[in-house]
């Protein structure tokens, strides 16, 4: 196993919520820290329990989280489907056990603010999965950014352009399905995205958006395509797309402008790929990387794509037990994740009304008149 980035006093004792496929990176993120054990797994199918439990030599499986509480753990790890979340956090913060979720954090923002006031109002700590963040080259942006190098952000283009075929949809019941996934490329896939975003850009003062259903429409109920325009309260600007459309598979790019005048771009290709820095533009240097490498196979399976992110799924569960051990706040909190839930549900919102969503006034950018900022 690998050795935790500070001195443990104690070990964790954990429990995974859900045994589906992203489950595998929780138990292997938790399972690579020497401060932690994980003591049970929890499933509504007890035999997928029981058969996980048993690949990941995991001493306990059970069908309900009142059981995995039983266990005594002090930290629950949600891997189950979106809208199923609130009812998992809210035990676990009622028992005082802290909590790590798989994003989104919810599909509503009622029950999103929910989780988030019982976990503060038990002094339990809850984090959710961005992994990405994790990525070296994605926290170079944001020391650019607060370094100066960048400056504040005022523009970003943001493309997430995929491919899922139909059996991507059809392997679980609840995928592609308002009422079980919440939504579709906005919820599933661009949320990392639009919390990258967020973290460079900062509070949000708009959305507008359009979501379409383009090719996937026979099977799914939600958007495989979106659009929007991003306005945040600094008064930087960013656009975004996205699409589970696209074949072959284009991968993502994320490129932000700063007031020095500098940019970045981040790029993952294939998706599940690190994600790296192909183009870095400060002052008279601009130094650039291909962003399709020859050899390449674009259209990568789900679980590829889940096991080529596990080392940043320990980055963050690392992240999230020295938290517990220092008393402190993990990277991520629930409401961070609040934020990109709320600009995503307002791209919906924006859809179905055809007019912009706003959250607070936008300043007016130094040098532009408040005529023309409008």
């Amino acid at each position: 196993m690998t050795s935790s980035a500070f001195a443990s006093t104690r070990t964790f004792r954990v429990g995974i919520v859900g045994c589906g496929a992203i489950s595998r990176n929780h138990l292997e993120a938790f399972g690579a820290l020497d401060n932690v054990r994980i003591v049970g797994v929890c499933d509504i199918d007890l035999d997928r329990a029981r058969a996980t439990a048993e690949s990941w030599d995991v001493p306990n499986a059970v069908n309900t989280v009142a059981g995995l509480l039983d266990l005594g753990v002090d930290i629950i790890s949600v891997c189950t489907p979106h809208p199923t979340h609130e009812e998992v956090v809210l035990q676990a913060a009622a028992a005082g056990v802290h909590v790590l979720c798989e994003k989104p954090i919810a599909t509503k923002l009622d029950a999103a603010e929910r989780m988030v006031a019982a976990c503060e109002e038990a002094g339990v700590r809850l984090g959710v999965l961005f992994q990405r963040r994790f990525w070296p080259a994605a926290q170079r942006i944001r020391s650019a950014i607060d370094d100066g190098t960048l400056g504040q952000a005022i523009m970003a283009q943001c493309s997430v352009m995929l491919h899922r075929a139909p059996e991507y949809y059809s392997r679980d019941a609840w995928r592609g399905t308002w009422d079980n996934d919440g939504g579709g490329v906005l919820m599933t896939q661009a949320i990392h995205q639009i919390d990258l975003l967020q973290w460079y850009l900062g509070d949000v003062a708009e959305v507008y958006g359009k979501v379409n259903t383009y090719r996937h429409g026979d099977y799914i109920e939600v958007e495989d395509s979106a659009t929007a325009v991003i306005t945040f309260t600094s008064g930087a600007m960013a656009t975004l797309e996205a699409s589970t459309a696209v074949s072959p598979n284009l991968g993502i790019q994320l490129r932000v402008t700063g007031e020095t005048g500098a940019s970045a771009s981040l790029t993952e290709f294939p998706e599940g790929s690190d994600g790296r820095l192909d183009l870095w533009a400060v002052g008279e240097k601009i130094v650039v990387d291909p962003v399709h490498p020859d050899g390449v196979e674009p259209n990568v399976d789900l679980s590829t794509i889940n096991r080529q992110l596990i080392p940043h799924h320990t980055s963050q569960v690392r992240d999230f037990v020295q938290a517990l051990e220092t008393d402190g706040e993990p990277a991520i909190t629930g409401r961070d994740a609040l934020k990109s839930l709320r600009i995503l549900l307002a791209v919906y919102e924006s859809s179905r009304t055809g007019l912009p969503v706003r959250f607070a006034e936008a300043q007016v950018p130094a040098g532009v008149s408040a005529k023309v900022a409008g």
